[in-house]
């Protein structure tokens, strides 16, 4: 019978090197980064463009971000299709190459001035995006086997291609729209997703080979293709760009599942339910980046001492979205060794605890910004509150305390889900993670007020909404970790 241990010439059942990553992580970080090169790059100006009132529409600030909720929040809950219908019909591999079609039509739609032609876009990439996400992190689990030490780095190696390709699409965006315009930019977008689909069709045999060997382990050792809970949330949690459960470093504290199973199932699912209460308050403030804090960056930074005058005029709203992947790229290894060292000495704080120190960071980004803001309308130009412009270090400063928020925070949720949801509900309870998902992204539509309230006011607003979530963790801490124990 085939097993998933290695072999006398050091390969696994699959055929890879044990200590050796296959070549398709390496193609699909390729195709993964291109995608989010595209997907980031149209995020970056949408907003901007429709409030432009000379190739846009001139929309209101609340018109804009009420659209953009919408699409954010079709965007999160379509991998919860597109990976039912990958399942059941159309393979992983298919169902992203029909993905990526849908992609570079929504892109392309954009690059043409006409509303239906948004409307038609937005349908085209929430379809692409149900298609695309769930499925290509799935193939990435599929390329190992059950127990390889080297899955949990493969989904660390994946997250920083979505990354990378976050990190440079507003750049590119923003010199291209300075030059050239939207329209010419949101054409990039859909140049970039033409090179993600090509790798993957050009070197598809490095997906296609391992595959079928997976199947044929599969057929020969029932239990060598079972996905672990973990597997599971991974490739759940890349798909909505999420940090992996390996960002935590709880890996080993988190297993102990007969412990778990002597709490009553009530308790954990009360303890799950409060867990998508803060997901929700979470993603409400964190997903303001690509509405009220680019128009924030647009109109009241000044980014002259960085970037040329017509740059910093233009685009410095859309370049600003490079900054939060700048300090994921940067700080996510040295957080995952800064857990590695508080836990070889006993020292590593629990998920909930955890969970609740990145709320409170969270709070605290908003509330650097309610400061900037402040400073600002102090020196509003000719009494106009609104009409000022403050360092862009401010910004920098923010998004580096609400990247620490979101690392800490955010890679522990679906993990925490597969460990602590009782078995026969856990696909529920992973689906109520989508969910939470989902109504924190509609909910990013509260900057609708950010024409009606002062800047300083709205950001302190959301600062104090994430502080009274961060305050209800402490205050729950104990019941939590009762509720969840070895986490």
């Amino acid at each position: 019978m085939a097993t998933v241990a290695a072999t006398a010439t050091g390969e696994d059942v699959l055929g890879h090197a044990v200590d050796r990553h296959p070549k398709g992580l390496y193609v699909l970080f390729a195709t993964e980064m291109w995608e989010r090169f595209s997907f980031y790059t149209m995020l970056a100006m949408f907003t901007l463009y429709l409030r432009d009132g000379t190739e846009g529409f001139g929309w209101t600030a609340a018109q804009a971000t009420s659209l953009y909720a919408n699409y954010l929040m079709f965007v999160y809950a379509s991998p919860l299709i597109g990976g039912w219908i990958a399942d059941r019909f159309t393979g992983y591999r298919r169902a992203v190459m029909i993905g990526g079609l849908f992609f570079i039509a929504g892109h392309l739609l954009l690059s043409f001035s006409s509303i239906v032609a948004v409307y038609a876009a937005l349908t085209c990439l929430v379809i692409g995006n149900g298609f695309f996400k769930p499925n290509v992190s799935t193939m990435v689990g599929n390329l190992y086997p059950e127990g390889s030490h080297l899955k949990d780095r493969a989904y660390n190696i994946f997250y920083m291609g979505i990354n990378v390709g976050a990190f440079l699409a507003p750049l590119v965006a923003g010199w291209v729209r300075a030059k050239w315009g939207f329209h010419p930019a949101f054409a990039v977008a859909a140049g970039g997703m033409v090179i993600s689909v090509w790798i993957l069709f050009q070197f598809k045999k490095h997906i296609e080979e391992p595959a079928k060997k997976r199947n044929a382990a599969a057929a020969a050792s029932p239990t060598a293709a079972t996905r672990s809970g973990d597997t599971a949330a991974d490739t759940a949690a890349t798909a909505s760009d999420a940090p992996p459960h390996g960002v935590s470093h709880q890996d080993e504290a988190a297993g102990r599942q007969a412990t778990m199973d002597a709490v009553p199932e009530w308790k954990r699912v009360v303890a799950l339910v409060v867990i998508f209460a803060v997901v929700i308050v979470f993603w409400m403030v964190f997903h303001q980046n690509a509405s009220t804090l680019t128009y924030f960056a647009d109109a009241n930074t000044d980014w002259t001492a960085i970037f040329s005058p017509e740059t910093a005029k233009e685009s410095g709203g859309i370049i600003s979205n490079s900054i939060n992947p700048f300090w994921v790229i940067t700080l996510t290894f040295p957080l995952v060794f800064f857990w590695g060292w508080l836990d070889k000495r006993g020292l590593e704080p629990s998920t909930p605890t955890k969970m609740a120190i990145g709320m409170t960071l969270t709070a605290l980004s908003f509330f650097v910004l309610y400061f900037a803001a402040k400073t600002g309308e102090a020196t509003a130009l000719g009494g106009d509150p609104y009409a000022f412009r403050v360092s862009p270090m401010w910004l920098v400063l923010s998004y580096f305390v609400v990247t620490l928020g979101e690392l800490m925070l955010s890679p522990m949720g679906l993990s925490l889900v597969s460990k602590v949801a009782p078995m026969r509900i856990r696909g529920l309870m992973m689906g109520g993670w989508f969910v939470a998902t989902a109504i924190g992204n509609k909910l990013t539509m509260i900057g609708v007020f950010w024409e009606r309230w002062l800047h300083s006011t709205f950001f302190g607003v959301l600062g104090a909404m994430a502080l009274v979530m961060a305050v209800v963790l402490f205050l729950l801490l104990k019941p939590l970790k009762k509720a969840m124990p070895g986490v």
